[in-house]
């Protein structure tokens, strides 16, 4: 079956997170016999700052962020059996989920992918006309990034005919415990992006731990980061290269989860940085969500905070060798219940489902 997939980017992890969940979820249904063709616009600098060369596994085509680059890569929709639009994008986000609708052949089968679930849900609960919105009534399936039995009841109960959450996982052949790298020591380290839902809580639970434990070293990642006053013992990397992961994660001491507004108010949105630094072994501080332990048991294969007083309570606290336990039991539970494997499973057979339905319909 064909999929066409129109997404922020597969080529590039710049000022775009879900790279790594496109690639192991879309490397994973190739081998399963998919053919693929991901659609990203040149934009935002992202191909300028690729950290990937496109894959024997996906056809990827960088099309202009123009009117007429857009209406170009829509009209290859009607080649597709799978249609899919992810959300951010970034640029023509209404026009792409309208196009899709409007391009897809008939008997295609027509998904939104959501990869910021609750950010969406927000603005679709104050807009009534909402381009989301609008196009529930049309799409057959709604995919999100995670969000649990909440997102499911809200997208449903905005129209959608069924929504799945997909969450986020691990690509063992990419991400994996390496030899540590002096330039990325320190006790606690912590990589995000600066965005807005995210900084308060950033400054919550990783710059407060850090000015209270003066004594201790701590390492930020991530682009935005420059112009933000830190305590002395905080270093900033900029942006770290999806390739440099593993070493930013196997390195310090322990590593830092920090969820964005959104998504730690809604729970059962583990990010993708959970799944990265549980793959590398590392030792991983999470700020308290619920549903932590569908993917991690709390106290041993991950440390919970409930602000930053815990968190500098927990790297105070933490040995080498408990750090390791941690750590260890952390990729153990990842290899044996979260891996795109098993997510790809998980899509191959909603898709295969769906498709089968379709065609009934059509017999009947």
């Amino acid at each position: 079956m064909k999929i066409a997939f129109y997404g922020s980017s597969l080529l590039s992890s710049w000022w775009n997170g879900a790279a790594t969940y496109y690639r192991g979820l879309l490397r994973d249904l190739a081998g399963r016999g998919y053919d693929i063709t991901f659609y990203e616009p040149d934009a935002y600098e992202r191909q300028q700052h690729r950290d990937m060369e496109p894959q024997p596994w996906a056809k990827s085509v960088v099309y202009p962020a123009t009117t007429d680059g857009l209406r170009h890569v829509l009209a290859e929709a009607f080649a597709a059996d799978i249609v899919i639009k992810a959300s951010g994008v970034g640029v023509f986000d209404d026009e792409l989920i309208a196009g899709i609708i409007e391009n897809a052949r008939p008997g295609a089968l027509k998904i939104f992918w959501d990869v910021d679930a609750a950010a969406t849900l927000d603005e679709m609960r104050h807009s009534a006309d909402h381009p989301v919105r609008d196009a529930l009534k049309s799409l057959d399936l709604v995919l999100t990034y995670g969000g649990g039995p909440p997102v499911v009841e809200a997208y449903e109960g905005f129209g959608a005919s069924r929504c799945v959450p997909v969450y986020n996982a691990l690509d063992p052949t990419t991400h994996h415990p390496v030899e540590p790298d002096p330039r990325f020591a320190a006790d606690l380290s912590f990589l995000g992006n600066r965005l807005p839902d995210r900084e308060s809580r950033v400054e919550q639970f990783f710059l407060e731990a850090a000015a209270s434990s003066p004594d201790r070293s701590f390492l930020i990642g991530g682009n935005g980061w420059e112009s933000k006053a830190m305590p002395e013992n905080v270093r900033h990397l900029g942006h770290v290269f999806t390739t440099e992961h593993n070493a930013f994660n196997c390195t310090p001491l322990a590593v830092l989860n920090i969820a964005r507004d959104s998504m730690a108010n809604i729970g059962f949105s583990p990010a993708t940085r959970v799944f990265e630094a549980a793959g590398a072994a590392a030792c991983l501080i999470t700020d308290a969500w619920e549903g932590i332990e569908l993917f991690l048991e709390p106290g041993e294969e991950v440390l919970v905070a409930r602000d930053g007083k815990d968190v500098a309570e927990h790297v105070r606290s933490l040995t080498t060798e408990r750090a390791r336990e941690i750590g260890d039991a952390a990729l153990r539970r990842v290899l044996a219940e979260h891996t795109y494997a098993h997510r790809g499973g998980q899509v191959d057979a909603l898709l295969r489902e769906e498709m089968a339905s379709r065609l009934e319909e059509v017999a009947a």
